[in-house]
């Protein structure tokens, strides 16, 4: 790893933080991270790698492996300053303050002093500046505000709780991938779909351009993508002038062939968004992942439809509101979390305990690798400090390990999921707490207790989008593929994180008071500070009703496990979300011919399956014909078209956010909104 490589990619992290908040909600153009597969980072890669590398003298141009570091640095600090972090942490520290005002709920039940004053920010000094400054905006007109004008020191304190808790966590994850990344790449031999695509854009050693420029295919394919991206781009503006090539395709009046998917609320499916670059990724997947994901949201759907017709809606949350609501389809789908890491695990057993019985010392008969070892160790001193943070701030032991492991299940299946199949856009759809409330009950754990768990959720796993983990699994196998020491890229993209911290949280700060909170982000603004305290006063209020808010219990929680009242719904859905996972992870083992993947049930139930769904089928579609009449050698053939597929699609996406950022520093106007890559 070279020291240019090192410095570039600080300087790719720090980029990417500083323009990330400014991109996604002043000029609202596609997000510059806003999933597994950041249009902003691989189209600038595919520009670097393929036509300004081989342009650059010798001296200058950047070998692959300086790339891959480069590309690594920058998706670890790509993870920090959106929805990965920055992106809920700041509202959440300042925004239920002035949410309070219109909130009589919170009020009656003063929730907002059952949270430790350094878990908010201090409003104590001036309210009006902090509060009011930064939903207004202390802008006015053209004037923006001045660093001095921010009141950095009312944030001091709640940043350094959050911050360093934040850090600790992403430098567990990053050992976590360490460990899991060999028994994924060599010994389970896994696709790895994106990080394909990488190193075909990459130059072999003593190369200065990819074998990829060379294939025709490739750049007609990239071409016509592009095109059809850009003069549907060029529509919005002219919308007069040009025709617009059609990406959807309404299919609904077909609905009535189909009653019980509408009963389900399953229409949106026949109104599908074809993205390419899901089938140019799909083509490198086995096929019974990509049937899965294909037919799997059409088969919730109709399920939906069919309990219905029984009055059963599993859509309907059992009790409390919003994200953090007792929701049996978010049952299902973490009941089908803890399926996949269980089977993860059993796959390999004997490789984990190896490097657990190397990081306390004791031999092994079993090759383990060194940085694996290491990366367990780091991993389980991590675990030991965000255990202590949580006890710190009042979250009883037992609970606070029960929700890290949650968590922790969370990101290592996301990140199993894209080095599987490569889903570009996919997020946890459960929440810890809200687990943790299912199956102990409001009773056992106390409303206190509730709302800490659920603060922990705004900031660290509330939109999990952007996650390290799925950055970091490709990344490693992209240096693996250069043979890059990955114990030394681990460390500097530690290095990356502590950058996109330091840039991205003063410079959204800044946005904020200088031009308020109204930047069209209700989600994160409004929603994301409010369900906490919302469930909990929710919770509070039905207690009292029911004669079982006074007092509330004290003690550990072990002291009140007999105050236990679970939700037999939630826990029946968890419980078939489980074994569902488990009967088609045996099935598929058992039978050759078995057709359905056990990760179909982790996201069938998602947004993004019913955006992406059909593309997938497309893409079996295409793969079954392919290997059927043309053989390995048509499927070989048509590698570079589905590359360009890829490319086109992400440089669609790039090329109007680089016109709208070029557009807004010469009007001062924000330009029209184009999106083509979900997230």
């Amino acid at each position: 790893m070279t020291r240019r490589a090192f410095i570039l990619g600080l300087l790719s992290a720090a980029a990417v933080s500083g323009l990330c908040f400014f991109n996604d909600w002043v000029l609202r153009q596609t997000y510059l991270v806003g999933n597994n597969m950041p249009a902003s980072i691989y189209g600038i890669l595919i520009l670097v790698a393929l036509v300004l590398n081989p342009l650059l003298p010798r001296r200058f141009s950047l070998s692959g492996r300086e790339l891959a570091v480069i590309l690594a640095l920058t998706l670890a600090g790509a993870s920090i300053p959106g929805g990965g972090l920055v992106r809920t942490l700041i509202p959440t520290l300042v925004m239920p303050y002035h949410i309070e005002k219109t909130s009589p709920g919170w009020r009656e039940e003063d929730v907002l002093k059952s949270i430790p004053r350094h878990m908010l920010v201090d409003i104590s000094k001036d309210e009006d500046r902090i509060v009011n400054g930064y939903v207004q905006g202390l802008g006015e007109g053209d004037r923006h505000v001045s660093l001095a004008d921010i009141p950095w020191r009312a944030w001091l304190l709640p940043l350094a709780f959050w911050l360093p808790l934040a850090l600790v966590l992403w430098i567990g994850l990053i050992g976590l991938s360490l460990v899991v990344h060999r028994q994924w790449s060599r010994h389970e031999h896994l696709p790895y779909p994106i990080a394909t695509f990488t190193e075909a854009l990459l130059p072999r050693d003593g190369e200065r351009v990819p074998k990829l420029f060379y294939q025709r295919a490739f750049w007609v394919t990239t071409g016509i993508v592009l095109a059809i991206h850009l003069n549907n781009f060029a529509c919005v503006w002219f919308p007069d002038m040009l025709i617009r090539i059609p990406t959807r395709f309404d299919l609904r009046p077909l609905a009535h062939l189909l009653p019980v998917l509408a009963r389900g609320g399953g229409s949106g499916l026949l109104y599908p968004h074809i993205y390419l670059i899901i089938i140019g990724i799909a083509y490198f997947i086995p096929g019974d992942v990509a049937l899965s994901f294909g037919i799997g949201p059409f088969l919730w759907y109709i399920l939906l439809g069919i309990l219905a017709g029984y009055g059963i809606n599993l859509r309907s949350p059992v009790e409390g509101t919003s994200y953090f609501s007792l929701n049996p389809q978010s049952f299902a789908l973490f009941g089908a979390n803890v399926g996949i890491i269980s089977a993860v695990l059993f796959t390999g057993r004997r490789y984990y305990a190896g490097v657990a019985r190397q990081a306390v010392g004791i031999g092994s008969r079993d090759a383990i690798d060194g940085t694996a070892v290491w990366g367990f160790r780091v991993f389980t001193f991590t675990c030991l400090a965000m255990l202590f943070a949580f006890c710190a701030v009042g979250i009883d032991p037992v609970l606070a390990i029960a929700y890290i492991t949650f968590m922790l299940i969370g990101f290592i299946v996301l990140s199993r999921i894209i080095a599987e199949t490569g889903l570009i856009y996919l997020k946890c759809y459960f929440w810890p707490g809200v687990i943790l409330w299912g199956v102990f009950g409001a009773r056992a754990l106390t409303t206190q207790q509730m709302l800490l768990l659920f603060l922990m959720s705004t900031v660290l796993f509330i939109d999990p989008r952007e996650a390290l983990p799925p950055f970091m699994a490709n990344s490693l196998k992209v240096l693996e593929f250069r043979r890059v020491r990955l114990g030394r890229a681990a460390w500097s993209c530690v290095a990356a994180i502590v950058i996109a911290i330091l840039v991205s949280v003063p410079v959204t700060l800044y946005i904020k008071y200088d031009m308020g909170s109204s930047t069209g982000d209700s989600w994160s603004t409004i929603t994301v500070p409010r369900v906490a305290c919302d469930n909990v006063v929710l919770i509070r209020r039905k207690m009292h009703i029911q004669g079982m808010d006074s007092p509330e219990p004290t003690g550990s929680f072990l002291s009140r496990l007999h105050l236990i009242s679970p939700s037999g719904l939630c826990l029946t859905m968890m419980a078939v979300g489980f074994a569902l996972v488990l009967t088609f992870t045996a099935a598929r083992l058992r039978f050759s011919w078995w057709p359905l993947h056990p990760l179909m049930f982790v996201t069938w139930a998602s947004t993004p399956l019913r955006w992406m769904g059909v593309s997938y089928l497309i893409a079996w579609v295409i793969k079954i014909l392919v290997t059927k009449y043309g053989g390995s050698k048509l499927y070989g053939t048509l590698k570079p078209v589905m590359m360009g597929l890829i490319a086109g699609e992400v440089l669609g996406a790039l090329f109007p956010s680089l016109f709208g950022l070029v557009y807004y520093l010469i009007t001062n106007h924000q330009p029209k909104m184009f999106n083509v890559i979900p997230g």
